[in-house]
């Protein structure tokens, strides 16, 4: 008999009170496996929603005449990740939820068990028929909240194993990497138009001021002063912090000595511009003591406002950088096949993984290769795994390098990190399907498979990999245009 206690482990239902709970243990029939015992076969009429309550579930199906492992189900791991998030792999992005229960996504679009189910080792299991499992949907709907989300998952899983991973994965890449590389220069553009909004206001106030007191000479000198700031500004010189530092004080106490005050955080800003307390006396000789500070609260504004300007600009500047690095990744608004430079695509592709090559070193020998008829979209999905999987092969820190030669009649593109190695006996199988080194739901083992197809079948070159530790090499050659 099933307890109440028993199906509040069940993350599906532990939202459920103590009536619901009842009357699903009441409702589900118990199931007993032992190991190896096959719960449903691939293709067979689904006909109940399966929750698992102990032991574990291996999900297999036969491609083209062999059997793989698409990945398990384990009542342990669902509970272990529910208590202790952190403790999920760093790459594990299944639901703690998605090892709970099976069989909801034939039951609700209709036809057969989408592979194999089989025990490992004893199993525990609570059977409902469609008709049970649509009144769970029905009275429940906190179990929606749940199953939804594992559904959607469980939905771009299949599409992954039937072979259309490499395109959402590249659009996953293209929008977190661009979501990543655009948080800078939006946070940059947001900050600096609030701050401009407040100083503009300002700077109106002591440009009536200062157009009120100065006279044509004295405001000559100032603009020259002005003049010779943008010219520093343009130089790009940079100082040391310290000397930074120094000189930000200087202009404070030389201000404070004068009784030039209201002016907060204009001193750095008139270090900032190499307005230097030389420069200041300049102006005080210019202007006298009595308009002085109507001058200096002009010119530190007027430069402030032309630094927030610039900082807007170049955030500007950034952005479009970067949306063409996408355009150039994604291929948006181009034809499938293109004559392209395959360096743009090595480079863009890059770009877009940046928030993961966060600790690693990347270096780029790049050959003067003429330009390459390819499938480009598709091609920088194989740049994609390639880089993928070095990250993950150096665990994120490490040596990435990548180069580019001509070589008789292809170009040539290498891909090469420092990780550990990948032995000798793994090295034969790397391209066939659903083969795969990580851990079960790390990966799907689809990754160079497809990589391979689309180098060999779709541009008619070769990928191959020669690996010792601290240099595993991937190599891919594609013909030349002829």
């Amino acid at each position: 008999m099933t307890g109440i206690g028993e199906l509040r482990e069940v993350h599906l239902f532990a939202a459920l009170d103590d009536g619901d709970l009842g009357w699903l243990a009441a409702e589900g029939r118990r199931l007993l496996l032992a190991d190896g015992d096959v719960l449903f076969e691939d293709g067979e009429t689904a006909r109940h929603f399966y929750v698992l309550l102990d032991g574990e579930l291996l999900i297999t199906k036969v491609v083209d005449g062999r059997e793989h492992v698409l990945g398990r189900h384990s009542a342990r791991v669902a509970r272990q990740v529910a208590r202790e998030p952190s403790q999920r792999p760093a790459h594990d992005d299944k639901p703690a939820a998605a090892h709970q229960f099976t069989g909801e996504l034939p039951l609700l679009v209709g036809g057969g068990y989408l592979a194999k189910a089989t025990a490992v080792g004893p199993t525990t299991l609570l059977a409902y028929d469609k008709p049970s499992f649509l009144e769970i949907l029905r009275r429940c709907p906190q179990v929606c909240q749940v199953l939804l989300p594992v559904l959607a998952w469980r939905i771009h899983s299949y599409e992954a194993h039937a072979g259309r991973r490499a395109m959402l994965e590249g659009l996953g890449t293209l929008t977190a990497g661009l979501v990543h590389e655009l948080n800078n220069p939006v946070a940059a553009i947001s900050r600096s138009a609030a701050e401009l909004g407040g100083a503009v206001r300002e700077l109106s106030d002591w440009v009536l001021r200062w157009g009120g007191t100065s006279l044509p000479r004295q405001r000559e000198v100032v603009d020259a002063v002005l003049a010779r700031a943008a010219e520093h500004e343009h130089s790009n010189r940079t100082r040391d912090a310290f000397a930074a530092a120094e000189l930000g004080d200087a202009v404070r106490d030389w201000l404070d000595a004068r009784g030039v005050t209201g002016l907060d955080g204009l001193d750095v800003v008139l270090a900032d511009h190499d307005v230097t307390p030389d420069v200041l006396a300049e102006v005080e000789r210019a202007v006298g003591p009595e308009v002085l500070e109507a001058a200096v609260g002009y010119l530190g504004l007027t430069l402030y406002s032309r630094s927030l300007v610039k900082d807007v600009s170049e955030a500007g500047r950034r952005i479009s950088a970067l949306l063409g690095s996408t355009k150039a990744y994604a291929n948006l608004d181009r034809a499938p096949e293109q004559v392209v430079d395959l360096t743009e695509g090595l480079e863009a592709t890059l770009t877009m993984q940046s928030r993961r090559l966060t600790g690693v070193r990347v270096r780029r020998d790049y050959a003067d290769l003429p330009p390459l008829r390819v499938y480009p979209s598709e091609l920088n999905q194989v740049w994609t795994n390639l880089v993928d999987n070095a990250v993950d092969a150096m665990d994120g820190t490490g040596e990435l390098r990548i180069s580019t030669k001509l070589e008789a009649h292809h170009a040539v593109v290498e891909i090469r990190d420092s990780g550990p190695g990948i032995p000798p006996d793994v090295l034969p199988m790397l391209f066939q399907p659903f083969f795969t080194t990580k851990d079960i739901g790390q990966g799907t083992g689809l990754g160079l498979h497809l990589s391979h197809d689309i180098i060999s079948q779709r541009h008619n070159g070769s990928i191959d990999v020669t690996s010792v530790p601290g240099d595993t090499r991937f190599t891919v050659r594609l013909p030349l245009m002829t």
